[in-house]
């Protein structure tokens, strides 16, 4: 449990003549900088011992939640364990010591990974083919579209100017479309959380080139007729494009290319093992059907004759999303992770995300019962609305934290009132399930009897209730600790 103990700043720690490091001498003759470069006095840094730096820094490190001390639950962010095995594997020299310059050949151990990865990824989610290009989630999305565009207009349908987003989509579905080009129309929900259908099918025309879906959706829920919205999508002639973000709820379950999806993103830093958050690192490969490989972006990995392996660009590509060929240790930790666990495991791993998250949505719904009742996915979207008058979602999630848990996810999405988004992931215990729920209850008793607690809270830590608005638009960028 983290507490408010004081931690002093370097600079209170520091004492004339301690050091913690000895540099050692220079191999090489100095460089002669420009007289206007050259210091007149030394830099004021710090000066402490070695134990009293380690000390220091090791401190702080404990104030941090991280997956490893406390229970995570952001919605739709999926801050589960990760085997520290794909850490060991990423670190291994022969992927680290590689360089993108280096000649083919002297790269086949990373071809050949980066080839068996892109194969496994289109067996688990029914695609013909997988580029490994994109960074991130987010540039898979814009990839995902840009290769809708350039089959338009490779057939010269040029007259498509739109695209669908349903309202439970993720937020930067959206700005992908805008930023290839189109304008974004949303497509509201129905009464159980799904596409509305009818709706849908009033707005696909001649002038739609496709519509992005997140299945299951943000609300937690597996589309109900998806097979109905693709059907109608597809009539019209547009695309469909899948945002895999969600896709650990049907890993091993569901395969959205045989669905009817055109082209997804899979995001290998939430399903696939590389821990997530921080702003990265990431990958968000594309799998595409059949009509779609040409347009992938490359260059990707190849089997050549004799065994060997090579990067390709399709003649048609919509051409390179970064350099080289990304974070490469995010590739090898998530190909670690589909070998440990194989097909079967995948599966589990599945099933468990959903049964754990089903068995926390019914042990708060008698005080935060889920937006739409049904069977949720991997995640579910709760409200604070139905906390006493006074409280809201942000009094609840503060509180939270002094019973030692990171909030869930709040206010998003945004259709729904005083939102609460938790997303439990398959590597908790129901031990760890119920002490979360006992504490919501324990909050939820609260917020009744002693609303000041949760008005006030954190009570713990080293800084109280912020002013999050102010502090957005007001940043102090100081050290909080120097007076």
């Amino acid at each position: 449990m983290m507490n408010n103990e004081k931690v002093s700043s370097l600079w209170e720690l520091s004492k004339p003549g301690r050091q913690a490091v000895e540099i050692p001498v220079s191999d090489v003759p100095p460089a002669q900088l420009p007289e206007g470069l050259v210091r007149n006095e030394a830099p004021a840094l710090p000066e402490l011992s070695t134990l009293d730096l380690v000390r220091h820094y090791t401190r702080l490190s404990k104030l941090n939640f991280s997956i490893d001390s406390h229970f995570y639950p952001l919605g739709s962010c999926t801050m589960k364990y990760n085997p520290r095995i794909n850490e060991k594997t990423a670190r291994l020299e022969g992927f680290t010591a590689s360089h993108p310059y280096l000649p083919e050949e002297e790269l086949q151990g990373s071809l050949e990974l980066m080839y068996k990865l892109q194969e496994s990824l289109s067996d688990i989610a029914g695609f013909e083919e997988t580029s490994l290009q994109p960074a991130a989630g987010a540039q898979g999305e814009l990839c995902g579209v840009l290769m809708i565009r350039k089959y338009h207009e490779s057939r010269g349908d040029t007259g498509r100017t739109r695209f669908l987003i349903p309202d439970s989509a993720h937020g930067t579905n959206p700005a992908s479309v805008a930023m290839a080009g189109y304008e974004a129309v949303e497509v509201p929900s129905d009464s159980r959380g799904n596409i509305d259908l009818d709706k849908l099918k009033k707005l696909c025309d001649s002038s739609v080139a496709g519509i992005m879906i997140t299945n299951p959706n943000t609300m937690g829920l597996f589309e109900e007729r998806i097979l109905d919205v693709l059907e109608t999508v597809h009539a019209c002639g547009a695309l469909a494009y899948g945002d895999g973000a969600n896709f650990n709820a049907i890993m091993g379950v569901v395969r959205p290319g045989e669905l009817g999806f055109d082209v997804m993103h899979f995001n290998l830093h939430k399903t696939f093992s590389t821990p997530h958050g921080g702003g990265g690192p990431g990958a968000g490969p594309v799998g595409a059907a059949k009509k779609l490989v040409p347009f992938l972006p490359g260059p990707y990995a190849v089997k050549n004759e004799y065994e060997s392996y090579g990067l390709f660009m399709p003649e048609t590509s919509i051409g390179r999303m970064k350099s080289f060929y990304g974070n490469f240790g995010v590739l090898v930790r998530a190909y670690s992770y589909i070998l440990s666990l194989g097909r079967d495991g995948l599966k589990d791993a599945t099933e468990m995300a959903v049964l754990n998250a089903n068995y926390l949505k019914e042990k708060l719904s008698d005080i935060f019962p889920a937006w739409y009742d049904r069977p949720c996915m991997h995640e579910f979207v709760s409200s604070g609305e139905s906390a006493p008058s006074g409280i809201n979602t942000m009094d609840i999630a503060k509180r939270l934290i002094d019973y030692g848990f990171h909030p869930p996810t709040v206010y998003f999405p945004l259709i729904v009132p005083e939102a609460l988004m938790v997303e439990p992931s398959e590597t908790e215990s129901m031990e760890m399930l119920d002490a979360f729920s006992e504490a919501l209850h324990k909050i939820a008793t609260e917020a009744k009897e002693a609303p000041g607690l949760l008005h006030d809270a954190p009570h713990k830590e080293m800084v109280n209730r912020l002013d999050e608005v102010k502090a957005v638009r007001n940043p102090v960028l100081l050290d909080p600790w120097k007076s």
